[in-house]
């Protein structure tokens, strides 16, 4: 139900001045068409609170009064603040983003507008080497091997030479065997064990477990060129 219109005296004269509300008093600028507060038509919005109640009265037949007006007004501006608050955040938002890139991290400055490049602290990265346990290496085939200390077992005997006539032919005689291809060829002193005849060098191929096994062996020894080899236990 429409309120009942203020005395036409009371109306301000004029709409292009400020001034207050007759009807609550409240303070509005010039060219306000509603008092914000109580929804009282100001003066020079007659025509146009007319002309807007004759719209909504042709399309809805029940019509609140003319402070509809003023209250859409008051929600749009509240509105119209809400986004530009909104707007602003966002703004400030944006400003203040930072970007990443390869190492380093670049933002601007919402005080003063210029970028800012932070470089990131170096993380120390631990790497831990492992160390792979393996066999030692077999030793080359063209080296003389010796025969292990404490050691005990059987071994082809490729030629027995006198400790009178010198350990080199010993040695020609056991390169000779490794350039023949045979395995664990090496030169022993017979008076260090106790298995074998004193006063000889003694030229062996192979470390056997046993008389057997080193009997085996023996063919590859004749194919080396060597006639006359023959099993031998070796103990100290």
């Amino acid at each position: 139900m429409e309120g009942a219109p203020p005395p036409s005296d009371a109306l301000p004269a004029a709409g292009s001045e400020s001034g207050d509300c007759p009807r609550c008093g409240t303070p509005y600028a010039a060219g306000h068409e509603y008092c914000l507060e109580c929804g009282l038509p100001l003066a020079g919005s007659a025509r146009a609170t007319s002309a807007l109640r004759g719209a909504w009265r042709r399309r809805i037949p029940w019509y609140p009064g003319d402070w509809i007006w003023a209250a859409l007004l008051g929600l749009a501006v509240a509105a119209v603040a809400a986004t530009v608050v909104v707007l602003a955040d966002r703004g400030n938002a944006d400003s203040n983003r930072l970007v990443a890139t390869d190492n380093r991290t670049v933002g601007t400055n919402a005080d003063t507008g210029t970028l800012t490049e932070t470089t990131p602290a170096t993380t120390a990265e631990t790497q831990t080497t492992t160390t792979a346990t393996t066999a030692p290496p077999a030793p080359p085939t063209n080296r003389l091997r010796s025969w292990p200390a404490g050691r005990s077992g059987y071994t082809v005997v490729l030629n027995s030479i006198p400790t009178t006539a010198g350990r080199a032919r010993a040695i020609e005689d056991a390169r000779r065997a490794i350039g023949a291809g045979l395995q664990d060829v090496g030169v022993l002193d017979s008076s260090d064990f106790s298995t074998l005849h004193p006063g000889y060098y003694v030229v062996f191929s192979g470390f056997y477990p046993s008389s057997a096994a080193a009997t085996n062996a023996m063919t590859a020894a004749r194919d080396a060129g060597f006639r006359t080899p023959y099993p031998r236990q070796i103990a100290r």
